[in-house]
């Protein structure tokens, strides 16, 4: 398996006029087909599924099912139009919600916003942003495409790199990850490492001379219509943000995301982030066929049924938080929950076989369409297990967090890091946001009210 995503993932104006037609990849609806717009206000602009070409009654049924799958919040665009959702969705649409490793899209889409301005050069060796003698030498050399396409080399221990950042103790996500042993040299291997984002979003921070979130505010969700108080994305005991998950945002906003880069970086008038960029970051790395800038491209790739169209590429975090955009249908599906996927294999199985879901899933949507896109290929045929869990922990990276082993960063442990001062463990936690979510009355907690 390639991936084991994070720890344990206004109205809308109809566009009936050529000037208002879509832009970027979304492709252009048939003449008798509905188009809309996006919107910075609160809701999407809603369409019958019949409008753009879909039999309501069987998109239904594929709802349903999800539904019946631990999916808590599902939504189905076509030509930006909102055309289905799930039965749940009037309790969860405004409820923050941990997206996990869909965390890392948001970071690529703000390292392109930083390229956009001359802030950040892809090829520019990390050594170019760090603090004077911050790091060594090898670790200094590793590039800012080698951070956006998880190439920096380092060891890989998902679930120990991940915990700390649970529970919180972290004293300092980046400059741990400036301790973590390098077992390849930068840009030669994929290992899907946590700790690189989060250097990544260091980086990035350092770059634009201001606070991560703050910049990602003004740049990125200020034109959307995300307000501050929608979301809580966590930070470590430092004050830097995670950039390997712990982005908690509401289903409404985080589709708002989806069809941000579905529509190429473009907002309705507004150029959010360059076409140039998200073309990148959709092409596949020298080093994974399945992976380009934080972004799962292509068919049979993590959770992606082997049946979508070529062009599909997507968003995706633990537990089955994903946003599927497939150009060649102006399709774009968002969704979260608590995996759902079926295996007669056992908790193995669930983990390594994350494609069930999303095959039956978009099996009964393409049934949906008046001309159904691909062939029907069948129910899904589960593979054998081959997963390793023992792939997922790295003790070294684990206690390195108490200032122990060799993947330590000498003077940075759970007690004290360097000249950083450190917050307590969840200091930085609203009320009522733990793990999973955002819940509860307190004016403090985050979400869409």
């Amino acid at each position: 398996m390639q991936r084991f995503g994070g720890f344990l993932a206004g109205v809308a104006a109809f566009s009936l006029v050529a000037g208002n037609l879509l832009v970027g990849s979304a492709q252009a609806a048939p003449d008798d087909q509905l188009r809309c717009g996006v919107s910075s206000g609160r809701e999407l602009q809603r369409a019958a599924p019949e409008q753009v070409g879909l039999d309501s009654a069987r998109l239904q049924e594929a709802l349903r099912f999800a539904a019946e799958r631990n999916r808590f919040n599902v939504q189905v665009f076509r030509h930006n139009c909102l055309i289905g959702e799930g039965p749940t969705n009037n309790q969860t649409d405004n409820v923050p919600w941990n997206i996990w490793s869909a965390t890392k899209s948001i970071v690529s889409v703000l390292t392109g916003i930083a390229l956009d301005q001359g802030k950040l050069e892809l090829d520019a060796p990390i050594d170019r942003y760090l603090p004077a003698g911050l790091g060594g030498p090898a670790r200094r050399s590793i590039t800012v495409e080698n951070l956006l396409t998880e190439t920096s080399g380092m060891r890989v221990g998902v679930l120990t790199e991940g915990v700390t950042g649970v529970i919180p103790v972290d004293p300092n996500s980046a400059v741990q990850a400036l301790g973590v042993p390098l077992d390849n040299p930068p840009g030669t291997v994929f290992t899907y490492s946590q700790r690189n984002v989060d250097l990544l979003a260091y980086v990035v921070e350092l770059a634009v001379g201001e606070p991560l979130q703050q910049f990602a505010q003004r740049e990125l969700f200020d034109p959307l219509g995300i307000a501050r108080d929608d979301y809580y994305w966590a930070r470590d005991r430092s004050g830097h943000t995670y950039g390997y998950a712990h982005l908690m945002i509401p289903p409404k906003d985080f589709a708002k995301l989806g069809l941000l880069v579905s529509n190429d970086g473009q907002w309705g008038a507004q150029r959010v982030v360059s076409a140039e960029y998200l073309r990148k970051a959709r092409t596949h790395s020298p080093t994974n066929p399945c992976y380009g800038y934080l972004f799962w491209l292509g068919p049979g790739c993590a959770e992606m049924a082997d049946f979508l169209p070529s062009d599909a590429y997507m968003m995706a975090g633990l537990g089955l938080q994903n946003v599927f955009v497939i150009p060649s249908l102006d399709l774009t599906v968002v969704w979260t929950g608590v995996f759902g996927n079926v295996s007669a294999q056992g908790v193995n199985g669930i983990i390594q076989n994350t494609q069930e879901l999303t095959y039956e899933f978009f099996r009964k949507v393409f049934d949906a369409f008046d001309e159904r896109p691909v062939p029907d290929q069948g129910p899904y045929i589960e593979p054998p297990v081959r997963l390793d869990p023992r792939r997922f922990v790295d003790n070294d990276i684990l206690i390195a967090v108490l200032g122990l082993g060799p993947a330590a960063y000498p003077g940075c442990n759970v007690f004290a890091c360097l000249n950083y001062p450190l917050e307590p463990p969840f200091a930085d936690t609203p009320p009522g946001c733990a793990i999973l979510a955002c819940l509860g009355q307190d004016p403090r907690t985050p979400g869409i009210r």
